[in-house]
Parts: C-alpha cells; structure tokens; sequence
C-alpha cells in the first residue's frame, strides 16, 4: 500500500444536509460578514458536522464534500461535529432521506452487517438492538446466513420469513443512534472511531 492509499482511508466524506447562503441565523454578526453555512453527514461513521463553504462555491443539498483533513477540503472552509439536536429543522428532516440513500447505495457494506454481527453479550446479539427484530427473526437470520452468505436486501426479504424492510430497519436503528446520543449500544454511528480506538 502506498502512502496515497494509507492517506485516502484518513479523508471523511460527508453529504450536505442543509445549505444556508447567508450563513447560519445564530451568527451574530452582519449579513455581510456571514460566509455559507450549513450541515452534513458522515458517508463512513454517520457522523454529524456543522461546516462552513467556500463563498465562490454554491452546493445543493445531498453534494458531497470533504470535511476532515483541512489539507484535503476544497469546498468546506471549516468543519466541527454537532449533535442531532444542533441540526437545523432542514437539515433534521432531510436526514432520513439521505440516511436511506447512503445505505442503499452502500448496500453490500449494510447487508455485510447481517452476514456479520455478532453477540455483545450471553443474551443481547447485535441484531437485536435493530428496530422489530427479536429472539424469532434473530434465530431465522442467523439460521439463513450459516447456509449461506447474504447477498442484497432483496435476497434477505426473500430468505428470512418476516423480515420485509431489512434496508429500513437499518436506517431506522442509525437514526436511532443519531437522535439518542445515550443509546448504550452504537453500532453505526461513529463506527470508524471505534474501529480505529481497537
């Protein structure tokens, strides 16, 4: 692995949630003096940033742009995580949407998560901490993939007698973890950190 490679896995991506022109309402300094503001998403860890853009540049909501390293950021001039209680009201109700895109487009990472999770203790299993899934569909999933690997969502729905939104219920359970900052258990937020923390 070369040192550009070694430096690429350090770059966070995140999507625009919110875009405000005129810089953000709690500013208190004149209008003039505002530089484009707005929030964004982690790609990787869900991780919520408040960033300030560039003023030649114009984004739309759902562009992607680099928020960390500084060195690497073209567009953003500055960048700081916020909790889903800082979002403003746009940025909150786009949230979900972009949640859902992001896990649909990352599919085979999410469907991984089925093939993969594993027990965090003698009676709680990662799986369990997803929204509608208790011991039955847990024991069905688990029977499935000792068969055999799943592939996509579709295959998952087509397997496992029950489990009909299996994309959903993920973006549900990451909403979960964005809004509840004192859920015990964070399987998807800020799930970079704690692999890099290992």
């Amino acid at each position: 692995m070369s040192e550009a490679d070694g430096d690429e896995t350090d770059v966070r991506r995140a999507v625009v949630l919110d875009y405000l022109a005129h810089g953000l309402s709690d500013d208190g300094r004149p209008q003039y003096a505002k530089s484009p503001a707005g929030y964004a998403v982690g790609i990787e860890d869900f991780q919520l940033y408040q960033v300030a853009f560039d003023e030649e540049e114009r984004l739309t909501i759902g562009s992607e742009v680099v928020v960390e390293p500084p060195a690497e950021r073209e567009v953003v001039t500055g960048a700081h995580r916020v909790e889903y209680d800082d979002l403003s009201s746009g940025a909150q109700s786009e949230l979900e949407y972009v949640v859902a895109d992001l896990v649909e487009e990352h599919e085979e990472r999410f469907v991984d998560f089925y093939n993969d999770a594993q027990p965090i203790t003698l009676r709680l299993h990662q799986l369990n901490l997803l929204p509608g899934i208790g011991k039955k569909l847990r024991n069905s999933i688990l029977d499935e993939r000792k068969r055999k690997p799943f592939e996509s969502f579709e295959e998952l729905s087509d397997r496992v007698s029950g489990l009909h939104d299996p994309d959903q219920i993920l973006v549900d359970r990451i909403l979960e973890e964005l809004r509840d900052d004192d859920l015990k258990y964070q399987t998807f937020v800020g799930r970079r950190e704690q692999e890099q923390n290992q």
